[in-house]
């Protein structure tokens, strides 16, 4: 049996048509398969490589680490050195209130342990959560999804959790003073890429500070550059009082965190001891990759170039059969009529070395969300590629 038969017998799979690539190599902007055929990547294996495939900075990093050390004991107990220098440079590079760092595997399980710290923290149980997000995979995370066809399969899930709509001002007196936490996308990806208004952003931070609720902004997909600036939540003049990361933070290895104030965070230690316990998460050798990825983003000025090369896809991606396009630096959704439609355009764009996707709440668009060293000419090529696709409708 070859490899791909052997994906589908023994790997668990998802879905019932996975697209079932064999990739045997990726760099940079590219990836290629096993009979060689390249592909420029619009995913970044979901806003996971900011800085490209296997950045060199990223390499070594975890070469030296490697043989360091790796796995020594569960989270929280020993110092260890990779973990604390990229606690210190992602706290230098946030708001002071944000200082105390809880690594994890992944952001589901981010979403999963700043659910625990907000009820711990308020001694409240409710958790405000709004339609169309996306906020992980597990039972908790999955509780607030925003999503009943995801959800419903699953149930019982998680008691006392309101699902509002975003973006809304009404619904925001929905938050009291029996409310743990607010769970937000600063930006909602998986709904196409929509951004709330800043009014409505203001008000969602004030009623949180009124009612004494934990306002948490996940910015798994978002953050780290994604939207041109390191944190979305600059771009609002706001300060969550707890931070969820993914993805990008690992620089294409497995890391999570939930970040919060010190005080915040103190209350995992007691009633009970070991109030969220870890054994993977934290991983120095994905922390020393996560480190180098970060540096790299700042050193190498790479958020510098977003807003010309989102201004830049948007001029190109003129075409009849597309309704909108929505983008928030490099994060864009390219509306169509229809799935089946988006479906024949991405299936196009894949057959001609141009790989890109869906989102799970808006599947009528096209997902672009490249590494963010993208170049002005892989544009006008993947352009070129989607136009082609939709003169095909």
């Amino acid at each position: 049996m070859n490899n791909r038969q052997l994906f589908l017998q023994h790997v668990a799979q998802t879905s019932d048509a996975p697209l079932a690539l064999e990739i045997v190599k990726a760099q940079g902007m590219y990836m290629w398969d096993a009979a060689g055929k390249e592909y420029l990547d619009l995913i970044a294996g979901i806003s996971v490589c900011n800085v490209g495939h296997c950045h060199p900075a990223i390499v070594k990093a975890i070469q030296e680490q490697a043989s360091t050390y790796m796995h020594l004991l569960v989270y929280g107990e020993f110092v260890q050195s990779p973990q604390v220098a990229y606690a210190k440079f992602l706290t230098d590079h946030l708001p002071a209130s944000l200082n105390s760092v809880y690594f994890t595997n992944s952001g589901s399980e981010a979403t999963e342990g700043a659910m625990k710290l907000a009820k711990r923290h308020t001694g409240r149980t409710g958790i405000v959560a709004f339609r169309n997000s996306y906020h992980g995979s597990t039972q908790g995370s999955l509780s607030i999804m925003g999503d009943e066809y995801w959800r419903n399969a699953y149930r019982p899930l998680l008691p006392d959790v309101w699902h509002l709509t975003h973006n809304s001002p009404e619904d925001l007196e929905h938050i009291t003073d029996r409310t743990a936490c607010v769970i937000a996308e600063t930006v909602q990806a998986e709904a196409g890429v929509l951004a709330p208004s800043r009014e409505w952003l203001h008000a969602l931070r004030k009623k949180c500070t009124e009612t004494g609720a934990l306002l948490i902004l996940d910015e798994i997909q978002c953050g780290l550059g994604r939207n041109g600036t390191l944190w979305a939540f600059e771009q609002y003049g706001i300060v969550p009082d707890v931070l969820l990361l993914g993805k990008a933070l690992g620089g294409g290895m497995p890391l999570g965190a939930f970040i919060a104030d010190r005080e915040i965070m103190w209350s995992l230690t007691h009633q009970p001891v070991l109030g969220h316990i870890t054994t993977f998460g934290g991983h120095p050798v994905a922390c020393a990759a996560g480190l180098a990825g970060m540096k790299a983003l700042i050193e190498e000025d790479i958020m510098a170039t977003i807003p010309t090369r989102e201004k830049l896809f948007r001029e190109l991606l003129q075409h009849p059969k597309i309704k909108a396009v929505r983008s928030l630096g490099l994060m864009l959704a390219v509306e169509t009529e229809d799935f089946p439609s988006n479906k024949k355009v991405i299936d196009h764009c894949i057959a001609n070395g141009v790989l890109t996707d869906w989102f799970l709440f808006a599947p009528q668009c096209l997902r672009i969300v490249p590494p963010l060293i993208i170049s002005e000419e892989e544009i006008k090529k993947a352009c070129q590629v989607i136009l082609a696709g939709l003169d095909t409708l």
